[in-house]
């Protein structure tokens, strides 16, 4: 008896040592202090402190510390709203980390983009949501995978029978969570489709509050037609339009920056609510066949022409090449060079051997960094990466070379782009500004040390600058490293 009653003792004192314990080490808020604010609204940054509740931020501003706080001294660096990447491919591979995306602050990425994504997207978004990443995402429904679960024969227009299966599908895929349509009209199967084709499926987005977001038609020889279907898209679908990694891939059209932003703010004034992401690259990513727009592979003069007026032999760089390894990391210059060959020859013969051996891709210099800057200034223009974490170096440096390149624009401005603008254009709520009620999705960084440090030979070096990253108003990215912590929400429109 004696010793029950003294187990009972013990076991309620233990429970309030217990107790006591948690008291004094779990506290409900989290409290980032001595940080200058950048708080994504375009306001001056200001000295203050945030205090974290949950996934939330709940003040803003002068606060005094409390004892609920867990306190956290950002030691005088600044604070902004995690990155926002409007255009990314970083769920890529087989098993991505996503160090790529968050070394450099993205806190978000929408993937799903040049008109391919996951499918059933409702069946990939659930196991995120089971099973967190350390990054939140958001996707689009792929045109083209919709197409290829439609069409055997996609050589060709659809007929009124296919196109009315794509909306099922479209439908079902906008229910399960799509924030709406991705296009990659440049690729196969999405070149072969109609202009009617894409807004007869984009009219099935305003009952979802859904978005079009697409990789033109082309970015180069036909760039003027391209802007002017995805215009015609949003004007007779009535949805909002958004230009994908926006460029002037075209010799003749350099310099011409600011006549598209003129010919997209006239559509703006006529009701069309079309906007555009850019990375900060000169050199592009894609396929070798994507410089082909009549397929025409075995055409001398096509493959002359691409290689003078829409890049160079020097300027193409074989990034994968499965037909031949050997031929990785070299110039299509070099390559010609080796084989004795005409360079244009040699981009024929490439393109040949790798129809017989899928898989390659290269990187390729067709842009100036004039018009790149002109681009970014537009007012509803955002930054994106276009990235994935090997390759192109703007999968792990699109963010900080954009920041340290644009330093003759307020800091303010810079980190709208980055952040706010983002959000805004994709039609996402409660991220991409520090204010109450929005997510904790926080990025500490050094202004002065912020750059990117990867580059065509080494492509996935991080960032120098980025000092602390938090998702939900949990700590993902800490001095250098992942935590190993899995904060990220699923994204779904509505």
């Amino acid at each position: 008896m004696y010793q029950a009653e003294t187990l009972k003792s013990l076991s309620v004192v233990f429970f309030f040592i217990l107790l006591s314990c948690d008291t004094n080490h779990i506290k409900p808020t989290i409290l980032i202090e001595n940080v200058i604010i950048v708080d994504g609204q375009g306001n001056k940054p200001s000295k203050g402190s945030i205090r974290i509740k949950d996934d939330k931020i709940v003040a803003v501003g002068q606060i005094v510390a409390s004892k609920s706080d867990s306190i956290i001294n950002g030691r005088g660096w600044h604070v902004s709203p995690g990155f926002i990447d409007s255009h990314s491919h970083h769920d890529s591979g087989r098993a991505p980390t996503y160090e790529a995306a968050l070394s450099q602050g993205i806190t978000t990425i929408i993937i799903g983009q040049d008109g391919f994504s996951r499918f059933p997207i409702g069946t990939y978004l659930d196991t995120i949501q089971t099973h967190p990443e350390p990054i939140n995402i958001a996707s689009y429904t792929g045109h083209n995978t919709i197409r290829l679960k439609v069409m055997d024969d996609y050589k060709r227009e659809a007929n009124g029978t296919e196109i009315d299966s794509m909306k099922l599908l479209l439908k079902q895929e906008m229910e399960g969570g799509a924030i709406g349509l991705s296009t990659g009209l440049e690729y196969d199967p999405g070149i072969y489709s109609s202009t009617e084709e894409v807004i007869e499926l984009s009219k099935e987005l305003q009952a979802y509050g859904g978005r079009y977001i697409s990789h033109m038609r082309s970015e180069d020889v036909g760039l003027e037609a391209a802007i002017e279907e995805i215009i015609k898209i949003g004007k007779e679908a009535d949805v909002p339009v958004q230009i994908s990694h926006f460029k002037l891939g075209r010799k003749g059209l350099w310099g011409k920056a600011q006549e598209f932003i003129n010919r997209l703010n006239e559509a703006r004034k006529e009701g069309v609510e079309i906007t555009a992401d850019v990375y900060p690259y000169e050199y592009w990513s894609s396929t070798m066949t994507v410089l082909f727009p009549k397929r025409d592979f075995d055409n001398i003069e096509s493959a002359r022409f691409a290689l003078s007026e829409l890049t160079t032999p020097e300027g193409m760089i074989i990034s994968s090449f499965n037909a031949d390894t050997t031929y990785e990391g070299k110039t299509l210059a070099e390559i010609a060079d080796e084989r004795n060959q005409d360079p244009a020859q040699t981009y024929l013969d490439l393109i040949a051997m790798s129809i017989e051996t899928p898989g390659e891709s290269i990187i390729a210099k067709s842009m100036t960094k004039e018009d790149i800057y002109t681009l970014l200034s537009w007012e509803h223009a955002n930054l994106c990466s276009d990235g994935s974490p090997t390759g192109h170096p703007r999968g792990w440096g699109s963010f900080p070379r954009y920041f340290s390149e644009a330093k003759d624009i307020p800091i303010e401005e810079r980190i709208i782009k980055m952040t706010s603008q983002a959000a805004q254009n994709i039609g996402i709520g409660n991220i991409g500004e520090i204010k109450p009620g929005y997510f904790a999705d926080l990025v500490l960084f050094n202004p002065e040390t912020l750059k990117d440090k990867a580059t065509f030979n080494e492509s996935s070096q991080p960032a120098e600058g980025i000092i602390q990253v938090w998702v939900s108003g949990k700590k993902v990215y800490d001095q250098g490293r992942l935590t190993g912590i899995k904060s990220g929400r699923v994204i779904r429109r509505g």
